[in-house]
């Protein structure tokens, strides 16, 4: 079958596609397998609001409900079967892509509970436990970025296990991210294992960045402040990209681990679907096209690429001056980039919280129903 040429343009300019969402009915109905064929699709991600957007449509989960009902499964057991079983599927169909890229794509990922983000030790634990259920090598498992997560990434890398480290917002905070996760190389190094079969992204979250600023430059009014709107978060991420080459593409400590078979930590840019329809809807993938990242997008972003995506080659490669020029205009006008960051963090963590709650109140509904 022949791929969307816009797609491929991308594809070819090095960024890895993949779609950001999953559903049972996308995979029995061979609607991703049609993406994977017809829109360059190397990898899927999931979150909580996903799952619970996929549980609560359809019928496609009713058979698998009914019979872990009629089991005396209970709510949790329940979601966590469903959850694994979609991921599992979505690992074996991607399995040719993964092998293809010597594992580099064809990655699907699953979070942990979201309401673990603040403890590092249920987060590994976890972390462990998915990995060991989907039993999968091209499986990723997502963890948020926060600062008192942080020692569970690092302690999952070690155990060889491949990681999302997500809800990534500042460069501040992925300088940490890297910097946990090349402790996780390091440790794993120690204990034996493999490195080249340790792989990693980190989703630098890019639209809510834009939503989160342009509100408050819109209270400020000036003609300055309203310049400024729509242009923070395509350059957060230029800047995102500066600091992964500094890290992985000079810096000492990853080439004394690349040279033992270490990955990069590839950047992705998650949450790329427009907000604003002022703005172009494929602004957050046409204007972050670099080598070495990947994009995962909602399928109305990825349709939108395909139709009239101009995708003209790399567009971050000498970027970072202007990209830290737009931060140091939103300082001068009194934007508060540590709390934008910060509520940009607490919001995102609170979404997944709230999804995965509404998952396991869907889930108990459906449970009571089928017996």
């Amino acid at each position: 079958m022949t791929q969307n040429s816009n797609l491929a343009a991308l594809s070819a300019a090095g960024v890895s596609v993949w779609l950001d969402d999953l559903s049972r009915e996308r995979l029995q109905s061979g609607n991703l397998k049609n993406l994977i064929n017809t829109r360059s699709v190397v990898g899927v991600t999931t979150n909580p609001s996903i799952f619970q957007a996929a549980l609560s449509e359809g019928d496609a989960y009713d058979a698998q409900v009914k019979e872990l009902a009629e089991r005396g499964s209970d709510v949790e057991a329940t979601v966590r079967a469903v959850t694994t079983d979609d991921v599992r599927d979505a690992c074996d169909l991607l399995t040719e892509t993964h092998e293809a890229t010597d594992g580099v794509d064809g990655r699907v990922s699953i979070e942990v509970d979201p309401r673990l983000a603040h403890d590092a030790d249920k987060t590994i634990a976890e972390a462990i436990e998915l990995w060991k259920i989907v039993d999968r090598p091209n499986l990723l498992i997502k963890i948020p970025a926060m600062e008192d997560g942080l020692p569970a990434i690092t302690a999952v890398i070690a155990e060889g296990i491949s990681v999302n480290v997500t809800l990534i917002f500042s460069v501040e905070r992925y300088r940490l991210v890297m910097d946990a996760y090349l402790a996780g190389l390091e440790k794993a190094r120690e204990a034996g294992r493999d490195l080249s079969r340790i792989h990693s992204v980190a989703s630098f979250f890019v639209s809510r960045v834009d939503g989160e600023i342009d509100k408050r430059l819109e209270v400020l009014g000036t003609d300055e402040a309203l310049d400024l709107r729509g242009r923070a978060a395509v350059a957060n991420a230029r800047l995102a990209y500066g600091a992964y080459q500094e890290v992985f593409e000079v810096g000492d400590r990853f080439a004394a681990l690349a040279a033992d078979g270490a990955r990069p930590q590839r950047p992705l840019w998650a949450s790329t679907g427009v907000k604003n329809p002022d703005y172009s809807d494929t602004l957050y993938v046409t204007e972050l096209v670099a080598r070495g990242t990947v994009n995962t997008m909602p399928e109305k972003t990825l349709d939108a690429v395909a139709d009239h995506g101009d995708v003209t080659g790399d567009t971050i490669a000498g970027t970072t001056r202007d990209a830290g020029t737009v931060f140091d205009r939103l300082d001068t006008i009194g934007i508060d980039l540590t709390d934008v960051f910060l509520t940009l963090e607490n919001e995102g963590v609170d979404k997944f919280k709230k999804s995965w709650q509404e998952l396991l109140e869907t889930t108990e509904t459906q449970l009571h129903a089928a017996t």
